[in-house]
């Protein structure tokens, strides 16, 4: 697998997804991971 081409993809997913899961778990640390996990991809996709 070609990490130079499907490295950031993959990042992007896994961060959606740990920022998904996070969102479900609870309030206050958690909201906060959620809030940044999917921050990044947004923030990095409109960028």
């Amino acid at each position: 697998m070609n990490m130079k081409l499907w490295g950031m993809p993959i990042l992007l997913g896994l961060l959606s997804g740990i920022g998904l899961i996070a969102a479900l778990l609870d309030d206050g640390l958690w909201a906060g991971l959620a809030w940044l996990a999917l921050g990044f991809p947004t923030v990095f996709l409109a960028g």
